[in-house]
């Protein structure tokens, strides 16, 4: 019996090999090629222009020169969809500018539940450190994160502030926002397109006043990290994240089309806690572009039921246009 001819799409990805080696797994390729969708590495040692031809292309790499090469790819072949733009991404490398999108959201919600973000404050200059936390009312504990979030071991440095004496040992510029206890569980929203999916992690314990009257001064988080793990079990963390409550799934659907729609992405995810002072209050703690999915159970066909949208919606439009 003869084959049937089935059109096939050619993904490009442009990765680093650290990536490659997470999110471009065995199962993906197998994954996406029974759905008719072939996943091509692009080498970045040629140019791009003269490789594909692709239907989209993937890509967590920047710099001025990468930026020449979509460029141009783009100008040559209009019908190349490229996930994402550049410029849309750039947003999320600044912490400040990155959650100010959250407040700007108009989504329906249900009349019980609120959400915002923490509140923050740029410092530039650590002569200002008091004045701007003594203006905003931000209240000890305070999380230090830098500025710039790209990904690097230095975009990760972050430490928990739990005096004034402890903001001397920061270095800015930097992001000093307000810790909020949430019981110890982050809820992490990952989107591709249309797809969404919720789960949830361990985060950092919640700080009583007795606790803030006689910790250090300061402590990064991986020291953090290390005595809460000298105080739990395993087995203590694990029913922790198990017996915390979901967010309601409308909700948290809402809130990541409303931020696809205003970042102008379909790769991210976004970090979610509950305050614990009023239980029905969430608030977005972070962003990111391209986040770990293979962490996902089923990663495979959440990312190819979004690649043949992709390239799907593109046919679709090519068709329109040409009738």
């Amino acid at each position: 019996m003869a084959e049937q001819n089935v059109t096939r799409y050619r993904i490009g990805y442009a990765l680093e090999p650290k990536k490659v080696q997470s999110f471009i797994q065995s199962s993906l390729i197998i994954h996406a090629k029974n759905r008719g969708i072939d996943l091509v590495p692009i080498d970045l040692s040629k140019p791009l222009i003269d490789q594909g031809p692709f239907h989209c292309i993937i890509h967590k790499l920047y710099g001025p020169e990468w930026r020449k090469q979509l460029e141009e790819l783009s100008s040559r072949n209009p019908d190349v969809t490229v996930v994402d733009p550049l410029d849309a991404i750039d947003r999320l490398h600044n912490r400040m500018s990155m959650l100010q999108v959250v407040n700007e959201l108009k989504v329906s919600l249900q009349t019980e539940i609120s959400f915002g973000i923490p509140k923050q404050i740029f410092v530039e200059n650590p002569a200002s450190f008091y004045d701007f936390i003594e203006t905003e009312g931000l209240k000890f504990p305070i999380i230090a994160k830098p500025l710039v979030a790209d990904g690097s071991a230095n975009s990760h440095q972050m430490a928990l502030v739990f005096s004034k004496e402890g903001l001397k040992g920061l270095n800015p510029p930097i992001i000093l926002q307000e810790f909020v206890n949430h019981g110890g569980v982050i809820f992490k929203v990952y989107v591709a397109g249309e797809h969404v999916k919720l789960v949830k992690r361990k985060s950092l314990p919640d700080i009583s006043e007795e606790t803030l009257g006689t910790s250090e001064n300061l402590l990064s988080f991986s020291q953090i990290s290390n005595l809460t793990a000298q105080d739990q079990s395993d087995e203590s963390v694990a029913r922790l994240i198990e017996e915390a409550e979901m967010p309601p799934l409308s909700f948290v659907t809402e809130i990541a089309y409303g931020l696809k729609q205003a970042l102008k992405l379909h790769l991210f995810n976004f970090d979610v806690i509950r305050d614990s002072r009023v239980g029905n209050r969430y608030l977005v703690i972070d962003i990111n572009y391209f986040p770990g999915y293979a962490k996902l159970p089923s990663y495979e066909t959440i990312l190819t039921d979004f690649f043949h949208d992709i390239v799907q919606r593109r046919t679709n439009l090519d068709d329109h246009l040409s009738a």
